[in-house]
């Protein structure tokens, strides 16, 4: 799996909206700018504005303007998973040379193929769509998640 530098931005931007608000649904959220982001994960601001724009059509953050302007985001972080920020960012989850995988035809010895590319969609989503934002910022992740990242193999 290849990820962009833009979702890798988007997600590491979320992140640090989500790690601003807290667990406390009683606080008042303040929004944070384009500029306190991208110095807390040294991302290019004016890379890092193009990408909060498109999080910002995407429904995933708001946005105000002004002195006391900046960003927050559009739902509460465990709300929020991988998946939707990285479909934001990048379109459909899994693509082989632009196509889904259901679109696909193939013949003779290549014809499983399709199935293979549904299968490894498949167990994309269920990752991606299982870690939450707020997962994330709190360093709090799923078992499954941690189980995965804590065999050998997954690190080569």
């Amino acid at each position: 799996m290849r990820l962009s530098a833009r979702v890798d931005y988007a997600l590491r931007a979320t992140a640090e909206l989500a790690a601003a608000v807290g667990d406390d649904p009683n606080v008042k959220v303040r929004p944070v700018t384009a500029e306190q982001i991208a110095r807390a994960q040294q991302i290019p601001p004016k890379f890092l504005e193009s990408i909060l724009l498109q999080l910002r059509q995407g429904g995933v953050v708001y946005a105000q303007r002004g002195p006391e302007g900046g960003y927050w985001l559009a739902r509460p972080a465990a709300e929020i998973t991988l998946a939707e920020v990285i479909r934001v960012i990048d379109g459909p989850l899994a693509h082989v040379r632009g196509r889904r995988p259901e679109e696909l035809e193939y013949t003779g010895a290549a014809q499983a193929l399709q199935e293979v590319w549904i299968a490894l969609r498949a167990s994309e989503r269920e990752i991606l769509e299982m870690v939450t934002v707020a997962d994330v910022a709190s360093g709090a992740l799923p078992e499954r998640i941690t189980s995965l990242a804590a065999d050998p193999r997954a690190w080569t």
